[in-house]
């Protein structure tokens, strides 16, 4: 007896999802390569490793980490609270974790200037303590903050949800306190997908745009990232640069992505041994 399948067979499917990664992902960065390879060495490596192009890799580089670091404990403890407790607007607050995804990232940088501005309703709280948001690098954090928080949260959440509560009866059984619970059982439980999760949100925090050009001042060699770097090239027809630095991004995030991926399989390897 034939088993039918609600979707095409493997040729049909293949051949669209071949299609479709080839036109929308591997065209344009098959293109962005093309245009980088098309300066020599020289130029390139004077483009990428100008003192205004490296500056806006620190501040890239430093931001994406911080805020990613800061999702990383604050997405965590939000799933926990999500998946263990029960209160009264959970759902509401679970529907405002997927936000960022819905909202268009430019509006965010507005609202989020609009609050941490110094005579908005967050910066004002915020000026007499001698804490700037608005216009500095803390702000650039906060922005990359609030739109890749829910790549950990929602990563992390259905394994917090899928975790046999056996597990922790036995722990507390043989005499382990809650730390020695979370970090001996639950932790290496959650390692891949809190590796998955810290990945995509700091890929997504090095290429974010539009909710940090409002809020970070975009001043040259202080608060201006490597993304606007290449969209002032691009406005300037200097398609070349654009894509040169463009693509230290590319790698970058490649290469992290990679070195993640191989933790990743580390880390379920130790698992499925344990």
């Amino acid at each position: 007896m034939t088993r039918r399948r609600v979707l095409p067979g493997l040729p049909l499917s293949l051949g669209i999802t071949l299609v479709y990664v080839g036109l929308i992902v591997a065209l344009p960065l098959a293109a962005l390569a093309v245009k980088a390879a098309s300066l020599g060495p020289e130029d390139y490596w004077r483009i990428v490793s100008s003192p205004r192009a490296v500056a806006s890799y620190r501040v890239t580089a430093l931001s994406a980490a911080t805020a990613t670091a800061f999702n990383l404990v604050f997405g965590l403890s939000l799933a926990w609270v999500l998946v263990r407790y029960r209160f009264p607007g959970k759902r509401l607050v679970d529907a405002i974790v997927d936000l960022p995804f819905a909202l268009p990232t430019a509006v965010a940088g507005i609202a989020l200037t609009t609050l941490f501005a110094p005579n908005g309703w967050f910066g004002s709280i915020l000026a007499p303590f001698g804490v700037k948001v608005a216009y500095t690098p803390l702000g650039i954090m906060v922005a990359m903050s609030f739109t890749s928080l829910p790549f950990i949260v929602r990563t992390v959440q259905p394994v917090l949800e899928d975790l046999d509560p056996a597990l922790e009866e036995a722990a507390q059984s043989l005499g382990g306190s809650d730390s020695e619970i979370f970090l001996r059982v639950i932790l290496p439980l959650l390692t891949p997908a809190l590796l998955a999760g810290v990945s995509l949100a700091f890929a997504r925090s090095l290429g974010e745009f539009g909710a940090i050009i409002f809020i970070a001042g975009n001043q040259p060699m202080e608060t201006e990232i490597t993304a606007l770097l290449s969209f002032i090239r691009l406005e300037e027809y200097d398609y070349q640069a654009a894509a040169a630095i463009a693509s230290v991004l590319l790698i970058t995030a490649f290469a992290m992505l990679a070195v993640t991926n191989l933790l990743q399989a580390r880390a379920l390897r130790y698992t499925g041994r344990s």
